[in-house]
């Protein structure tokens, strides 16, 4: 096959690769799609230049998150999604020009590995704050791996699944050769996402101190973005659920909650300004008897907005607050807002920014401290930990999912939340404005989900835990110590990179040999012909 059409195939495969590797994401969840994904990248750059990683890796990216970050552009259009798509493809091509380099030191796995937890790395944290939707991790919900979570968190996890890629490309690599070594390094990379199976997991059921929660989803009155403009009937929506609540409890159909939580934008109209507002919560939090969580949209500070957590006390009214910490760029708030209204002018529908708050979502309800992150932010290892290391004992996920109509994104965001679960050993409670709302115990699996865009209540008797994970305890350092050894051993691969992985030296120099008699680069008039030196670089 000639060097062209073996690098078109290459790039086939590649974008091949990142097709199938969304497939392996909720709602297919068909997770042991993913290391075979990061292998057929690996395999596709192996042997070949940075250059041509890079364009692979691009191909790969953009074969991912196009179908996976559909649900970005249902209703503003292709331009955002296919916008936001491309720059996180970008990561990805920076990876695949990385990927060749490292393939030829001794142990590649082990290096390609490293790398793609770096790439996450950057990816979750920049710009603007990061992005780390389409983490490996976060499709390996139903995998062995994900028991490693506990231990290092999404980037052991990751790290995880990678390696079993890259374990998959170097048996590829070599079956012609020795087909016994390719069997063993396909069953180690089997092992290496079974080994998740030892690592002890916090119990499923409600052992030790535990409280019964129940999680409101009220539903909206339309799909799409203009479901604020019914904002009053949102939140009429949500008191009539718990007045409902109220009502089975008093005949006894129900278990009396310990707290009720409502989601993000149950009450898109402040309570603290709007009288009406204010009345209809503390009417639901009285009729309960019990402090209600709500999700609400503040006024200020200054000339912003917040996105608040309140705890709504059914004697007292309003007392505790958590403000969210990562507000979404493009969607909550608009960076460089003139030149992004010359790309979309869908940007003014956010007439104002949200502020971002500035502690953690520690918050002390019924007696039982909760750690409480709003929609996106559970997507972000350190919203998540923070909250268990400031003493929560059980997590919340407030959301509000209803811009993204019936895509995958819910279901992508509950996979998220199971991770976290695992990874802290906390029941996680999530709270979605039309869907999917579900209980996670602590050891990942759903206890009870909602349907979408479906009124419901889910009333569950759910553990509160004290003790903390390794993952928690290590914290990020699972992560950057992974991710300095792939920039280190980058460093170390580029001096290979010259010459084909050969380190220039005097002997790899080009020399012009004497002409001889016989030689054959005579021309015809028996002149030398110049000597062309030919190098194994790729040009």
């Amino acid at each position: 096959m000639s060097t062209g059409w073996w690098k078109v195939g290459a790039l086939l495969a590649s974008l091949a690769g990142g097709l199938s590797l969304s497939i392996a994401f909720p709602p297919y969840d068909a997770w042991w799609i993913a290391p075979f994904a990061v292998g057929a990248l690996a395999a596709a750059v192996q042997g070949r230049s940075a250059r041509f990683g890079a364009l692979a890796g691009l191909a790969f990216g953009l074969g991912f998150f196009i179908p996976l970050l559909q649900w970005t552009g249902i209703y503003v259009g292709p331009t955002p999604w296919l916008l936001l798509a491309l720059s996180q493809a970008a990561f990805i091509s920076a990876l695949g020009a990385a990927t060749p380099l490292v393939t030829r030191l001794p142990a590649a796995p082990l290096w390609v590995a490293a790398l793609w937890v770096g790439e996450e790395a950057v990816r979750s944290r920049a710009p603007f704050g990061g992005f780390p939707w389409g983490r490996l991790a976060f499709s390996q919900g139903d995998s062995p791996a994900a028991g490693l979570a506990a231990l290092g968190g999404a980037p052991l996890v990751t790290f995880a699944v990678a390696l079993a890629g890259g374990l998959l490309a170097w048996a590829l690599r070599r079956l012609p050769r020795s087909a016994w070594l390719s069997v063993a390094a396909a069953a180690t990379a089997a092992a290496v996402i079974g080994v998740g199976w030892a690592v002890p997991r916090a119990a499923a059921g409600p052992a030790g101190d535990a409280i019964t929660v129940a999680v409101v989803q009220g539903n909206v009155p339309r799909l799409g973005l203009d479901f604020n403009a019914q904002r009053q009937a949102v939140l009429r929506n949500h008191v009539a659920r718990t007045r409902e609540l109220a009502q089975a409890v008093a005949r006894g159909e129900r278990p009396k909650p310990d707290l009720v939580i409502w989601p993000e934008n149950a009450s898109d109209i402040d309570p603290y300004t709007d009288p009406e507002a204010a009345a209809l919560i503390d009417e639901a939090a009285r009729a309960v008897g019990v402090p209600v969580l709500v999700g609400a949209v503040v006024r200020g500070p200054g000339r912003f907005i917040s996105n608040t957590a309140i705890v709504w006390d059914p004697r007292t009214g309003p007392g505790q607050t958590y403000v969210k910490r990562h507000p979404v760029p493009f969607a909550e708030y608009i960076p460089l807002r003139p030149i992004a209204r010359a790309v979309s002018d869908q940007v003014d529908l956010v007439a104002r920014d949200f502020a971002a708050g500035d502690r953690a979502g520690v918050l002390d309800v019924a007696g039982v401290r909760l750690g409480d992150v709003i929609c996106f932010e559970v997507a972000y290892d350190g919203l998540v930990r923070d909250t268990v290391r400031g003493g929560a004992r059980l997590i919340v996920v407030q959301t509000n999912n209803a811009t993204f109509g019936r895509s995958g994104e819910s279901a992508q965001q509950l996979a998220m939340s199971r991770l976290r679960a695992v990874e802290h050993g906390r029941a996680v409670l999530v709270a979605a404005t039309s869907g999917i709302s579900a209980v996670v115990a602590p050891d990942g699996t759903v206890v009870e989900q909602s349907e979408i865009f479906t009124p419901d209540l889910l009333v569950q008797r759910v553990a509160t835990r004290e003790a903390q994970t390794v993952a928690a305890r290590l914290g990020s350092a699972p992560e950057w110590l992974l991710a300095i050894v792939g920039v280190l051993t980058l460093c170390a691969a580029l001096p290979r990179s010259v010459d084909g992985g050969r380190p220039r030296s005097p002997r790899n120099a080009p020399t012009r040999s004497a002409p001889t008699s016989d030689s054959p680069n005579r021309n015809a008039a028996g002149d030398d012909a110049a000597q062309v030196p030919v190098l194994s670089e790729e040009r």
